[in-house]
């Protein structure tokens, strides 16, 4: 097992009691929380969700997400205006780093230091101080190779400068937030979120299930927020128990199957649940600015 990764590369984990202390807590949220309307140019973040929910409440549903071989920036934000996810087939499979496979990512970044989630990370999604394990990722392949585990060691959220440099992204958004990696085997899940960013979602490699809701349809999610850019669900889009949840009844949700080379739009307020269906590499961008459907009518949020 590879254990010599420099693991204070990576970036300080939030301490149990800091996470404990309501007071303290309720002072940083509200920091951030003006730190996240001030990087948006929107008078606040409250208000641009629901902005973005009124936005979308008069469009069509769609029961499926539409397939677009490439778009050139101009026509992707025109796209991206109409405040609905779509699927780009022709162009994360250009980039070197979908040209490798796990025997490259052993051999040459075995030492890379990388943080996995580990235990019943799907109910502890949005905590704050979730069980998390540091490692090398050669230590991480290790852990999934050996297989002992319930619901298996995800690698996510993180920021890999290594495998970025084997990326081409696209320059869709004006600012964007860094690369973050998601790597791990079938059965790996994100439960369903919303994040108020927009979003562009790689698939390197494998495949993946991503089950997506329209941001109007909160109402019937259960929604929980983390903080005021990221708000949770109880609600597992993929087998949802009305009983508990009848409401989600009401919810549309459209399944969407994001083969290996290809991107996902998801806009800003889009719930989205993530299921692996193969050992997984994916990446994502979010944006740092005004979400596209607010683009042409801002309903008044613009700072």
């Amino acid at each position: 097992m590879e254990q010599n990764a420099d693991l204070t590369r990576l970036p300080p984990r939030v301490l149990e009691a800091e996470a404990s202390a309501p007071e303290l807590a309720a002072v940083r949220q509200q920091a951030r929380a003006q730190r996240d309307a001030a990087v948006r140019g929107v008078t606040s973040v409250a208000a641009m969700r629901s902005a973005i929910q009124q936005a979308t409440a008069a469009l069509p549903l769609i029961s499926s997400v539409p397939r677009y071989r490439h778009l050139d920036a101009a026509q992707f934000r025109a796209l991206a205006a109409q405040g609905q996810p779509f699927l780009l087939t022709e162009l994360v499979g250009r980039w070197p780093l979908s040209q490798l496979d796990m025997t490259v990512l052993r051999q040459q970044y075995g030492q890379m230091p990388v943080r996995a989630r580990v235990g019943d990370y799907i109910n502890t999604a949005f905590a704050p101080d979730r069980a998390m394990q540091d490692m090398s990722m050669g230590a991480y392949l290790d852990l999934i190779a050996a297989g002992n585990y319930e619901l298996p060691p995800y690698l996510g959220n993180l920021e890999l400068r290594e495998l970025n440099r084997l990326c081409h992204w696209p320059t869709y958004f004006d600012k964007m937030g860094p690369p973050r990696f998601w790597i791990g085997p079938a059965g790996t899940i994100t439960p369903l979120h919303a994040d108020y960013d927009d979003n562009i979602f790689a698939q390197i490699w494998g495949r993946k299930r991503i089950m997506l809701a329209p941001p109007h349809h909160e109402a019937y999610l259960y929604v929980k927020p983390a903080n005021e850019i990221l708000i949770g669900s109880p609600v597992d889009a993929e087998a949802p128990d009305y009983q508990r949840y009848p409401l989600a009844q009401q919810a549309s949700l459209i399944e969407c199957i994001v083969e290996a080379g290809q991107l996902l739009y998801i806009p800003a307020g889009w719930y989205h649940q993530v299921h692996a269906l193969d050992f997984s590499l994916s990446a994502n961008r979010w944006a740092r600015a005004m979400p596209l459907v607010l683009s042409q009518d801002d309903r008044g949020v613009r700072a």
